[in-house]
């Protein structure tokens, strides 16, 4: 007897409808199964027949044929597991089979029969939703723990389901399952794990306006400064003043760390902003994704967030270099034998180094002991290509023991986000047309409809262009910030104050690389 459940695997970011057909049949037994499965696949083999005979019904002693269609997709995990032990259920009569073509199934599945959640949940259910038509199938039956992930996504009906039994009486339409009573929101964990402010700084007045225009335009930076002069505790304190997200961008964000297997527990939504910070001896696939199994990488896990590298020229070169095509891009092409996915890399990159070295280069206070060979060969490590795609370069220097032995608070994080909400909300208002969140992300069609400098303006940035040798790039990156400063003041028309402001920020490599 055959019979056919409907079920999906991730490729990439995105779900793949996949048909689980289990035909029956008299012979010796066996359990084979077909369709490019993986090791994790194969092994559901023992996990079904534990978990079958533990939730009450029988396992076949016949021979019985799985088959993963299409079968030219590569199916990995163990997302298959409950659809394939329902598939023998339909097969051998336990379970009316009819019931099995109006839903989606998918799951793990422990030796008891309990469903254990799996990664990628949301990614099935966007898949589910976006179906149209006549027959189109709006049910997704999802493990327990996965219920609120799924039920992100509108119109389509979840139904959790804590263990095969219980999964099965929903199917035969016994008994259905109650959804967990408590949802956590993202936002009371943010409140407590994060409890940093832009009031806690002393002094660096440069950089906090530095750091409020990249946080208002999505701008990337990069701080250089002595050791101890604050650029970490800068950094970290950004994300008080990043704007909130919105719901697109947060749907975006929780489906890739669905994917990665890394939603917090209790969180089926992520509502602020990522801030990830990987450590310098990071390799290249951990930073920009892929493996033999592409997975995504941290600057994946950083979409619509911030990618903190601290010590940058001490990541390795092929690591600074791959960063370079995404941060154009907004989005990683990995491919690879088995597969070619696209994660999307829409981030905000900090960065922080030292001068040079020993780090005390131009410092008023302490005497720098590197040569000048050393010098060159620390600045060599960052590529002109590279810092020629990062937005702002601000200097970070010492602090006065006056500033620092102030007891008075500097602004609070919450007056610095409610401009930059503004600025930003100015920036949606305008990019609607062209779908992008803010300045940093324009293209060139964009910036030659609403970057509008006024005659004076058009001036200075003729006779700066031509003093300081800029590319093409780099003038396209001032006007972008020019336009931010812009819209933090209120102004439709970039000035030639804003344009002034936005060409300081442009000039710390000249500084440090002539």
């Amino acid at each position: 007897m055959l019979a056919a459940v409907n079920s999906a695997v991730v490729v990439g970011l995105q779900a793949v409808p996949v048909t689980v057909e289990v035909d029956v049949s008299n012979g010796l037994p066996s359990f084979d199964v077909v369709g490019l499965p993986d090791t994790a696949v194969r092994e559901a083999r023992e996990r079904v027949r534990a978990a079958i005979k533990n939730s009450g019904y029988e396992f076949p002693l016949q021979r019985i044929t799985v088959n993963l269609a299409p079968a030219d997709i590569k199916k990995e995990g163990v997302v298959l597991d409950v659809a394939i032990a329902l598939g023998i259920l339909g097969a051998t009569g336990q379970i009316f089979s009819q019931g099995l073509k109006n839903m989606y199934v998918v799951g793990e599945l422990s030796l008891d029969g309990t469903i254990r959640p799996v990664n990628g949940v949301l990614s099935v259910a966007l898949m589910v939703g976006r179906q149209k038509g006549w027959g189109a199938i709006k049910k997704l039956a999802v493990p327990l723990d996965n219920y609120y992930e799924g039920a992100l996504v509108e119109k389509i009906e979840i139904m959790p389901a804590p263990d095969l039994a219980t999964l099965i009486r929903y199917i035969q339409e016994e008994d259905a399952p109650k959804p967990p009573e408590k949802k956590v929101s993202g936002s009371e964990e943010y409140s407590e794990t994060k409890p940093l402010d832009f009031s806690d700084v002393h002094g660096q007045h440069l950089a906090k306006r530095a750091l409020e225009i990249a946080a208002a335009g999505g701008h990337n930076i990069i701080l250089i400064g002595t050791p101890g002069a604050g650029k970490t505790m800068l950094a970290k304190r950004l994300t008080t003043i990043m704007p909130t997200m919105t719901l697109e961008e947060s749907l975006e964000v929780t489906q890739i760390y669905s994917v990665a297997g890394l939603l917090p527990k209790g969180q089926p939504l992520i509502t602020t902003r990522p801030f990830r910070a990987p450590h310098h001896t990071a390799s290249a696939n951990s930073i920009i994704g892929g493996g033999r199994i592409p997975v995504p990488g941290e600057i994946s896990l950083a979409h619509n967030g911030i990618l903190f590298l601290d010590e940058f020229p001490e990541y390795k070169r092929d690591v600074l270099e791959a960063l370079r095509q995404p941060l154009e891009d907004g989005k990683v092409l990995i491919s690879r034998v088995n597969a070619a996915v696209t994660y999307p890399a829409n981030i905000m990159l900090v960065a922080a180094m030292n001068p040079c070295p020993c780090g005390y280069l131009g410092d008023i206070k302490k005497e720098c002991l590197c040569t000048p060979p050393q010098i060159m060969r620390y600045r060599n490590r960052l590529s002109g290509p590279l810092l020629d795609r990062i937005d702002m370069h601000i200097d970070v220097p010492r602090l006065e023991i006056d500033d620092i032995m102030k007891n008075e608070k500097g602004e609070p994080s919450r007056e610095i986000r409610k401009r930059v909400e503004q600025a930003r909300a100015i920036q949606l208002a305008r990019l609607k047309s062209a779908k992008v969140y803010c300045n940093a992300r324009m293209g060139p069609q964009d910036i030659k409809r609403y970057c509008h400098p006024n005659k004076s303006a058009q001036k200075l940035l003729k006779e700066s262009f031509e003093k300081l040798n800029l590319s093409a790039r780099a003038y396209n990156k001032v006007l972008k910030v020019a336009r931010t400063i812009a819209d933090l003041a209120g102004k439709a028309e970039i000035e030639d104050l804003h344009v002034a402001e936005a060409l300081q920020f442009r000039t710390m490599d000249r500084r440090y690389w002539e």
